[in-house]
């Protein structure tokens, strides 16, 4: 490998290196210790160990080239090579290109000059796609060469980042490099003759946190397969765990979590993942999820600087924060002010004159924004120009689009709703419920009414200092409002605002009309689940019992499943949107849904509600921090996974009557998630001392119960025939009322410390746990079933499966396309969910099949995969795989033979021939995909009979119930095989068979004794079928087969194949001959040594022990 050059004192290098070749001009020499005759002795290790500790490239590359000058004691390192060919091939370029161009010129430093300005332009034609990302391409470049020879992982393997630290084995630090790539996390250190190579794929990580104690001030923990690795002594310990905490997140949603992979485009490709790359995504993500914009921005620019507040009449110090549509700000303390401006509200972009550095934006409704102090100010005005003269054509038919500064914004919406969907305006509702079934009336002004119109006026006050609409200036009195309760009336629309609905909205005009239209009269499982839940929404409401807000809900939750299918519909979708209904008109209601499913909430309406879990892990790590005592009474922290999962996914409206459940959700769209886990905490501690007084968790639920019941919201202006508290017996009114009003005030005081950035942390480190647990649960169910139908040991199918899955994510580390992947589906049921293909059965079978050594060993995997693809789907699972292996090593004599018999007639058997004669038995994948994919014909009647008997969902959009009660009872009566059933093998597949039986016993301390069985037993076959040809048909008695009188001890080795292979037409002369599995084993049994062969115990524990290891070094170069 060339080397950028560098200065090299020969004086200092000569006690590590020795002189190999040299010549006027260039010095190759040979690092000490390497390959001598034990290692070098105490200077090889003293010096292995310098290189290791010091970075120096020399541990991975023993060999260099220095550029020398005659009478000059400076060198220049410009080469190094992991072995003697590598550098010798450096070493021919330099005399054939370099030595006689160098005695042209009349200096020493034009020489120096020349030789250094050719290796850079070499290095920079070598490296010009693979570093051009990186910070420093030249050090990045000799870190992957290190990483590349210490772990010989494959070319694609792509290279992140690494660090210099400690990696603690028992309590001493062994310092050494840590290397982060897309799949791996590796570690390498070598010290005093002892070398530690650690690889840890992401996928198995389960536990990555920050930790610190006694011992260790600071250190990152990682677990991986119940094993515990502590890293510590980083230089940028934040940077690092950010970092490691992307990657195995990366892993883990590729691999086990495809519906949000899915849809994630910036991640598809592991190759293209840089560490800047990394760097961005978490800023954007951060980026867009504190100022709710949607998922496609990515931030641009940052730029501090200061923003003019109209209202206090000050500047405040803060960060503007530019991405592809949006101008956004937030003060230092971030709770202070924050701005959001999308450009295609924006009218004009000014600088001023004076040295103040400012820019003024000017956007709809007569406001205008003035940024100071702005660095670069006048490019900026430029940039932002440009980016808004793009805005303004784009949105240009948008232009009465909701979320402008008018007083009315909810009046734009109609009009332009009315032009864009005039053929469903008769459908779509334009008015939210609450004004239809419950209109204000104002001659009758209570109490509450009037509070109701004291908050209104506060708002107002709010709307005049602040503006109205998406470019509001929101502040700490905005977050004390919104505590208090927003109004009934300003509700959907500051819902909608704060959501950042409101964008998604103004951004996709007409689209939600459209998906109502493509949307109506489809029928699948997603929309027979909404019609069985809609009557159960809010039953107790007016605007639920009637035909328009049953309608307004399925058209809402039926488009939403239209839009998402991934997500379709899932339970709590049905409360959470008629809540919105009620508040919000339909359209409305339909993009705070989005917002809400795709963004505030992720991954929490997906199949296996991995966002709802992880939550809830994050909530009771908030309980262990915030309520100690609580978490010391309760034996089990899963009650509180139980208990609060209705809290998450439905928001608390499930739980609290809804008067006061929508003052919470007031708070969420707010706040986000932050506000659901601080009232949690709050409801928790509010009862604290009932809790800790709880004998069992029915008894905490009981007092849970008990206390919703009793929560009320005083100022709700709501009828008493819809307000749910009120309607609580007098029995239970001796029990303490509590206001949701104090309640969400007083998980504000106590708990609003908690930072956005910790409950991310928390999400990402907790997500980890979730998937592995929930992997946990799919290996252990699987084992559960598997077990039952073999011999193998409970331990040893754990680890079999372990293998298993491990080749599928193996395959995909590197292929894009992996047919495993595309079919990972987690709402399958368990078996189904990993599933390999021939080439990944062919690489399990080299390392674990007992048959493994035969010289057709790849035909015999691709029969064995054929035989196990009963459905055609060119898949297996991991039941029908270990039901072979367990045969291989448990069978009887009798099963393992009838397997051998069963390969070698159709459907398994297919004729193989390599397209590569020199490759012998080899077959190529595409050969082995080709010949899997080969099907035996059945009649077109049989095959769909087939195909709707093994698939009851395929074809009718919907599962077939009756379908799977009939194939389980099939599977319930299926008998065992009877070896009579099996077909006759012809003449070709018992010379076939033959030829496996004899790579079988290659090798085996018995070989000479099975050739003799094995003849002796083909030789009574053949005589028994002539004796029968010649009783069937006495008239025209067989020819004596050619070539079969052996003599009684056999024949020689090879000589069936070298009788079938030099005269394979004399076979087809005569008439067909075959045999019946009972004549084959009938005879087998005679002969002892084949019994002996197939009855002899195979160490299954060993054989998992070397596939392990082996599994990853097969595709390493090491």
């Amino acid at each position: 490998m060339w080397l950028k050059p560098e200065e090299v004192l020969l004086k200092n290098a000569l006690k590590l290196w020795l002189m190999e070749r040299s010549n006027d001009y260039f010095v190759l020499q040979r690092r000490r210790g390497y390959g001598e005759e034990g290692g070098g002795g105490l200077t090889g290790l003293l010096v292995g160990t310098l290189d290791s500790v010091l970075d120096s490239t020399a541990k991975v590359a023993p060999f260099r080239i220095l550029h020398q000058t005659p009478d000059s004691q400076v060198y220049l390192s410009i080469a190094c090579g992991a072995n003697r060919e590598e550098i010798t091939q450096h070493w021919d370029w330099l005399e054939q290109n370099i030595m006689k161009t160098l005695s042209v010129f009349d200096s020493n430093e034009d020489i120096t000059n020349f030789v250094q300005g050719k290796i850079r332009g070499l290095i920079a034609e070598e490296g010009k796609h693979s570093f051009a990302k990186e910070d420093d391409p030249e050090k990045f470049r000799e870190a992957l060469l290190k990483f590349e020879k210490s772990f010989g992982l494959p070319e694609q393997e792509k290279l992140v980042t690494y660090y210099s630290c400690s990696y603690w084995k028992g309590r001493v630090p062994c310092q050494g490099w840590l290397y982060l790539s897309t799949n791996f996390l590796s570690f390498y250190s070598f010290l005093l003759g002892s070398e530690i190579k650690l690889i840890i794929s992401w996928d198995a990580v389960s536990k990555l946190e920050k930790t610190s104690n006694v011992i260790l001030t600071e250190s990152i923990h990682v677990c991986s397969q119940g094993e515990n690795h502590y890293f510590s002594m980083f230089l940028h310990i934040n940077q690092t765990y950010l970092l490691m905490e992307q990657l195995a997140n990366y892993a883990i949603k590729r691999l086990f979590d495809k519906e949000t992979f899915d849809n994630d485009p910036i991640l598809d490709d592991p190759l293209q993942i840089t560490k800047r790359g990394l760097e961005n995504r978490a800023h954007s993500e951060q980026f867009n999820a504190f100022f709710r914009l949607p998922k496609e921005e990515t931030l641009k620019e940052v730029h501090e600087c200061l923003l003019w507040v109209p209202f206090s009449h000050f500047n405040t110090h803060g960060k503007m924060c530019i991405s592809e549509n949006y101008i956004c700000f937030a003060s230092q303390d971030g709770n202070l002010c924050s701005v959001i401006i999308p450009l295609r509200e924006v009218l004009a972009i000014d600088k001023t004159d004076d040295s103040s550095k400012s820019i003024i934006i000017s956007i709809k409704g007569k406001t205008a924004f003035r940024f100071s102090e702005v660095k670069d100010f006048e490019q900026l005005v430029a940039k932002l120009s440009l980016k808004c003269r793009a805005a303004s054509t784009q949105y240009i038919s948008t232009e009465g689009a909701i979320g402008s500064d008018s007083t009315e914004p909810s009046d734009n919406f109609e009009i332009r709703s009315s032009t864009c969907t005039k053929e469903c305006s008769k459908t779509v509702n334009t008015e939210a419920l609450m004004t239809v079934f419950h209109p204000q009336n104002l001659e009758t002004l209570n109490s509450k009414m009037l509070k109701e119109k004291m908050k209104e006026q506060s708002w107002n006050i709010l709307f005049s200092e602040c503006g109205r609409g998406v470019s509001m200036f929101r502040t700490k009195k905005t977050r004390d409002l919104v505590v208090r309760g927003i109004p009934e009336t300003l509700r959907g629309e500051l819902w909608l605002l704060f959501s950042g609905a409101v964008n998604d909205m103004a951004t996709n005009p007409g689209y939600y009309a459209e998906v109502v239209k493509q949307s109506l009269g489809t029928c699948n499982l997603a929309t027979e689940e909404i019609e069985r839940d809609l009557r159960r929404s809010l039953p107790e409401h007016p605007a639920f019992q009637s035909d328009t807000g049953i309608s307004a809900l399925r058209r809402v939750l039926t488009a939403y499943a239209y839009r998402n299918p991934k997500i379709g519909y899932c339970q709590a979708m049905n409360i959470l949107t008629s809540v919105l209904l009620l508040y919000a008109k339909e359209e409305e209601a339909f993009w705070l849904l989005v917002a809400v499913c795709e963004r505030m909430l992720p991954d929490y309406f997906n199949r296996r509600i991995i966002g709802a879990l992880v939550d809830q892990a994050v909530f009771e790590e908030l309980i262990r921090d915030h309520l100690p005592q609580l978490t010391e009474h309760m034996t089990d922290m899963t009650f509180f996974s139980s208990v609060s999962l209705s809290w998450f996914l439905t928001l608390f409206i499930s739980v609290l009557p809804i008067e006061s459940a929508v003052n919470v959700v007031d708070c969420f769209f707010y706040d986000g998630i932050k506000a659901i886990l601080q009232l949690g905490l709050a409801i928790l501690d509010y009862n604290l001392d009932k809790l800790l007084a709880c004998k069992d968790d029915a008894e905490a639920v009981t007092a849970l119960n008990r206390f919703f019941d009793n929560v009320t919201n005083k100022d709700s202006p709501l009828p008493s025939n819809v307000q749910q508290g009120s309607n609580v017996s007098d029995e239970q009114s001796s029990h303490i009322r509590v206001d949701i009003t104090d309640l969400i005030r007083e998980s504000n005081e106590k708990y609003g410390n908690i930072r956005y950035e910790d409950i991310h942390s928390m999400r990402c480190r907790n997500r980890l746990y979730v998937i592995q647990t929930l992997e946990e649960t799919t290996k252990q169910n699987v084992l559960r079933v598997v077990s039952q139908d073999v011999k193998l040991k409970l331990h040893e199918l754990d680890e079999l499966y372990v293998i298993f899955k491990k080749e599928l994510f193996l395959s995909c580390y590197w292929c894009l396309s992996c047919p495993g992947l595309k079919h990972h589906d987690p709402s399958l049921s368990y078996l189904e969910q990993y599933q390999i293909d021939c080439q990944q059965f062919r690489v399990l079978y080299h390392l674990l099949s007992p048959w493994a050594h035969s010289a057709n060993r790849d035909s015999l995997a691709l029969w064995t995969f054929r035989l196990l693809d009963e459905n055609s789907d060119c898949l297996i699972n991991f039941k029908e795989f270990s039901s072979v292996i367990d045969i291989m090593y448990n069978g009887s004599f009798t099963e393992k033979l009838k397997l051998l018999f069963k390969l070698h007639i159709p459907p398994a058997y297919t004729e193989v021939k390599s397209k590569d004669s020199s490759k012998g038995d080899e077959l190529s994948v595409e050969e082995l995909l080709y010949f899997s994919q080969l099907h035996v014909s059945k009649p077109a009647n049989e095959k769909e009979a087939e195909s709707g008997k093994n698939s009851p969902e395929k074809g009718k959009g919907k599962i077939d119930i009756q379908a799977y009660l009939s194939q389980w009872q099939d599977e319930l009566l299926k008998k065992e095989e009877n070896i009579k059933d099996l077909p006759r093998m012809n003449q070709s597949q018992f010379i076939q068979f033959s030829k496996t039986l004899y790579n079988l016993f290659h090798e085996d301390p018995e070989e000479e004794l099975l050739y003799q069985a094995i003849a002796v037993v083909t030789n009574l076959l053949l005589r028994m079928e002539e004796v029968g040809r010649k009783l069937h048909s006495p008239t025209s008695p067989a020819k004596e087969f050619p070539g079969t009188v052996y003599s009684s001890g056999g024949p020689i080795k090879g000589e069936t194949e070298s009788h079938t292979e030099k005269d394979p037409s004399s076979l087809r002369e005569e008439p067909q001959w075959s045999f019946a599995f009972e004549q084959i084993l009938a005879s087998l049994l005679n002969e002892p040594a084949l019994v002996r062969f197939f009855e002899k115990p195979i160490d299954f524990k060993a054989k998992l022990e070397n596939a392990k290891i082996s599994q990853l070094r097969s595709r390493t170069k090491m």
